[in-house]
């Protein structure tokens, strides 16, 4: 369950990182709102360059202790500013369950039927009960296409759910929901589910990203993929992985808690869709990684518009394509694979 890490790009020379200016906590999610608007509530945001809630000064180093977590060791690179979590407890997880499936029913982490289903995560990348498995489907062999939309939304539910419940925490400043399919990126467990991790700050991506104040691309042209009602799927401009797939809602709108049912129900769609593709692309089953980027639920921000990044290493069936060295050191890289070429075969694979 693992997320697997690969290196970012570093911060653009020139552009100040920016971070949220820290405001009053508050009791509820960082947006509620009916429909689709712009400029919710909570959604105008501000920024200063000063280190804000959470943030990490360089060099700085937290060590606490939870008998469930073991000790906690975030570290910050002096130089770079990368924040690294030293979690030795996860040493001693097994990587694969020794017998029997623990999300299927009956199982471990699953003693009774279920649709959708959370808990906390026994090995925790952080303390604080931070961590969270979300359980898709109780079908060990199902993909997440083959849920089908009525069995997608539901996740999407759960999603929000979790994400309105772990924002409401005075120590949480960013949730992220992921996802990590395959043994290739560090899944050790084959059974349908995803992960939430809740931050005490706004990670250095995100906070760059928000900072930017990134929107969809308005026409893709060639690099489109797919569509539903108001959410549209594409392939980004420059990606770092040979498949790469970005998504997002064509009016703007913060998180999983502001979309309508509509919305909601549209994103299943178009994820039912896209990941129909992507499995058939290589005609395999294609490892991936999934993140929704949204809105921080400390501090204030410039209007965030919320979106999905979909990537997989694979540049062919079954080849991956390894971050290598040069890339590593100078934090450029270089994609085999054509993003106009990859949309147009995604797009001729319709289902």
């Amino acid at each position: 369950m693992d997320q697997h890490d690969y290196p970012l790009p570093a911060p653009v020379r020139g552009v100040p990182q920016l971070v949220a200016a820290p405001q009053g906590r508050r009791s509820g999610p960082a947006v509620r709102c009916s429909g689709v608007t712009r400029g919710a509530s909570g959604a105008c945001r501000s920024l200063r360059l000063t280190p804000g809630p959470g943030r990490r000064q360089a060099g700085a180093m937290i060590t606490e202790g939870t008998p469930a977590s073991g000790p906690r060791d975030e570290r910050v690179d002096p130089h770079l500013g990368t924040i690294v979590h030293v979690v030795g407890s996860r040493q001693a997880r097994p990587n694969l369950p020794s017998s029997g499936c623990p999300f299927c029913p009956g199982g471990l982490e699953a003693p009774d039927p279920y649709d959708v289903r959370w808990f906390r995560n026994r090995w925790p990348a952080m303390p604080g009960d931070r961590c969270e498995v979300v359980l898709y489907t109780s079908e060990h062999e199902a993909t997440f296409w083959s849920l089908g939309v009525p069995g997608v939304r539901k996740v999407i539910d759960l999603w929000a759910e979790r994400s309105i419940e772990l924002g409401r925490r005075d120590d949480v400043e960013f949730v992220l929901v992921f996802e990590n399919r395959g043994p290739e990126v560090g899944a050790t467990i084959a059974h349908p589910h995803g992960q939430i991790y809740a931050y005490d700050h706004v990670p250095e991506r995100p906070r760059r990203i928000f900072a930017a104040g990134w929107q969809p691309d308005p026409n893709p042209g060639d690099r489109a993929v797919a569509a539903c009602g108001g959410w549209q799927a594409y392939v980004p401009h420059a990606p770092t992985y040979p498949v790469a797939l970005t998504l997002a809602p064509r009016e703007r709108v913060p998180n999983l808690a502001a979309l309508t049912e509509q919305g909601r129900d549209d994103l299943a769609g178009l994820l039912v869709d896209v990941f129909e593709r992507l499995d058939t692309l290589h005609g395999r089953a294609l490892p991936y990684m999934m993140w929704l980027m949204q809105a921080p639920t400390g501090g204030e921000w410039v209007e965030p518009w919320f979106q999905i990044e979909i990537v997989s290493p694979w540049r062919s069936a079954g080849v991956p394509r390894f971050i290598a060295a040069a890339e590593v050191a100078c934090g450029e890289f270089f994609n085999p694979v054509i993003p106009e070429v990859l949309a147009e075969q995604l797009r001729g694979l319709a289902p």
